[in-house]
C-alpha cells in the first residue's frame, strides 16, 4: 500500500458515509488527479448513488512516505471542482 489514512480521514469516512471500498477504488483508479501546492494531490471520481451523481475528492499528502490521506468528502457540485483540462 502506497498510502495510509490519517485519523481525520478515517473519521470523515464514517461521518460522511463514504465506504473504505469506494475510497480505495478511487485511489487505485481515479478519473482525475489534480496537483495542489506541490505537496498535495486530489484524487477524484464521479460516482452515482441512488441515481444521483456525486464527486468524491480525496486529498493526499505526497511529501510523506507512505503518502497520507488527509481528508475526503462527497459533493454534488461537480462542475465547481471538475477540471476539464486535467488528464491522468
Amino acid at each position: 500500500m502506497w498510502y495510509k489514512f490519517s485519523k481525520h480521514a478515517l473519521e470523515e469516512l464514517e461521518n460522511r458515509s463514504i465506504s473504505m471500498e469506494i475510497a480505495e477504488k478511487i485511489l487505485a483508479n481515479p478519473q482525475q488527479i489534480i496537483e495542489e501546492d506541490g505537496d498535495k494531490k486530489i484524487y477524484q471520481s464521479i460516482i452515482v448513488e441512488e441515481g444521483i451523481e456525486y464527486l468524491i475528492r480525496i486529498f493526499v499528502a505526497i511529501d510523506k512516505i507512505p503518502n497520507v490521506i488527509i481528508t475526503l468528502y462527497r459533493t454534488s457540485k461537480i462542475s465547481k471542482y471538475w477540471n476539464n483540462e486535467s488528464k491522468i
